[in-house]
């Protein structure tokens, strides 16, 4: 998270949403992601808008899948000519069996904070949470506690 310390944010009190540079893959999950953004921030005492608003909102975000295991040590042959037969023998690398991991998705959330006047950023966050699409309704709150996480600090607070 990181915001321009000059600006004074009690004077803020409107938001836009800007519209996402590419639709949304999944599009339930984005309203609920919105929804409960705008449910947070009307909290601290923002109001949305559809215009002339003080702050515009911008929401890129994705999810991404990993590999659940340690990555090993890469190693680069020492010998010369055609690799052997099975070329991990002589270095002692794991096979292929570790590459049988299962994927693991990421939820990657960027909330961009936006002055219409002088259109800085003014405000940028970012949170990241694995999630199971297996377990649907755990992974939805685990994005609930995410979002919480991420709007904690805002508006940030004078110094």
């Amino acid at each position: 998270m990181g915001y321009d310390k000059r600006v004074d944010f009690s004077n803020l009190t409107t938001y836009t949403w800007s519209e996402p540079a590419t639709p949304p893959t999944r599009a339930l999950l984005y309203q609920s992601i919105v929804g409960l953004i705008d449910y947070e921030l009307k909290a601290k005492g923002l109001l949305r808008t559809d215009n002339k608003s003080d702050l515009i909102l911008i929401p890129p975000g994705g999810m991404e899948f990993g590999l659940n295991i340690a990555a090993g040590t890469p190693i680069m042959p020492t010998f010369g000519g055609t690799a052997t037969i099975d070329a991990t023998m002589w270095t002692g690398a794991a096979g292929t069996l570790t590459l049988m991991a299962p994927y693991v998705p990421r939820g990657t959330l960027i909330l961009t904070f936006v002055a219409r006047g002088t259109h800085k950023v003014i405000w940028s966050g970012t949170v990241t949470q694995k999630l199971d699409m297996e377990k649907r309704k755990q992974s939805v709150e685990m994005v609930d506690k995410a979002v919480v996480k991420l709007l904690k600090n805002f508006p940030p607070k004078k110094r």
